[in-house]
């Protein structure tokens, strides 16, 4: 499945949302330090988040363990600064989706070193960003459209129409 990354994530209740989209989609959830809350058990138990012991997570104690540890070749980053559409992305299974912090994005050297595998949603003239859990939602749903066969096919994604 997909690996959902969040570098320095800043607001509990966004990554709590894509804890949620991780645990239901199969996806491996990825956390940067430094994190703008606490994740430990008591804490995680305190907001009710009751699938958090079903969550496979890493934690990772800075950005450059994470990234001198991952294949670039396999990660998109969201950004607003570019103008590749992530509908026009090619994902596959295993790849690395990167978020950067709500009030800060990923930091700009990274993005520069990494341009061509850089991603945006088209979002109005009016409009500064989208919350993050949103837009985490947003590409990983891309990405699963795009992979949708092959992972119904493993039994990864389970499909239950109910009349």
């Amino acid at each position: 499945m997909f690996n959902i990354v969040l570098i320095e994530p800043d607001i509990p209740n966004n990554t709590g949302s894509i804890g949620r989209m991780c645990v239901n989609l199969g996806a491996t959830l990825h956390l940067v330090k430094p994190l703008g809350f606490d994740i430990s058990d008591k804490a995680v138990k305190r907001a009710g988040l009751d699938y958090w012991h079903k969550l496979d997570l890493k934690v990772w104690e800075n950005k450059e363990e994470f990234f001198t540890s991952v294949d670039t070749n396999k990660i998109h980053l969201a950004t607003t600064k570019t103008d590749k559409i992530y509908w026009n992305a090619k994902f596959e299974v295993d790849d690395y989706i990167i978020f950067g912090s709500e009030t800060r994005g990923i930091d700009e050297a990274i993005l520069k070193a990494n341009f061509d595998r850089c991603i945006t949603i088209p979002m109005g003239k009016e409009g500064r960003s989208l919350n993050l859990a949103t837009s985490t939602g947003i590409v990983t749903y891309e990405a699963l459209r795009q992979n949708f066969a092959k992972l119904k096919d493993f039994k990864q994604i389970k499909i239950d129409f109910k009349d």
